[in-house]
């Protein structure tokens, strides 16, 4: 099977729509949790702890100079950045939970009761028939 063949086999059977959907809910659910973190959760987080803007966190390696910005190391970009990972993979995990309950309630559910087999049916009859026999 030729590698066009196979492509388009791969893409017609729907997992590249499905990859892409993924990726593109993804890239907004980032987008939505780093405002989360950095609109809503930081501001508060840095005036309780004093006043602190975390994205002004860093450590100056080298000052700048006429010529050249300052070398720094943005720790606190890395901190938001850590806020926003965990805040991602929580909602991920309570996403993950809400669909494994709802797997796991409708495996519980009670199967619709088979139909009786031949001897059951047999056995039945010969029941009625000895009720009617009998009256």
């Amino acid at each position: 099977m030729s590698m066009i063949s196979e492509f388009k086999e791969f893409a017609v059977k729907g997992n590249m729509v499905d990859m892409a959907v993924g990726i593109i809910i993804g890239a907004a659910f980032g987008k939505v949790v780093a405002s989360l973190v950095n609109d809503i959760i930081m501001p508060p987080l840095g005036l309780l702890i004093g006043g602190v803007n975390f994205n002004e966190l860093a450590v100056v390696l080298q000052e700048a100079t006429a010529d050249a910005a300052a070398v720094t190391i943005g720790y606190g970009a890395f901190i938001q950045t850590i806020i926003d990972f965990l805040i991602i993979a929580l909602a991920i995990f309570f996403a993950v939970k809400v669909i494994n309950s709802m797997k796991r309630k409708e495996e519980e559910k009670p199967a619709a009761p088979a139909a009786p087999g031949e001897e059951v049916v047999l056995l039945r009859e010969i029941r009625d028939e000895l009720k009617r026999d009998s009256v």
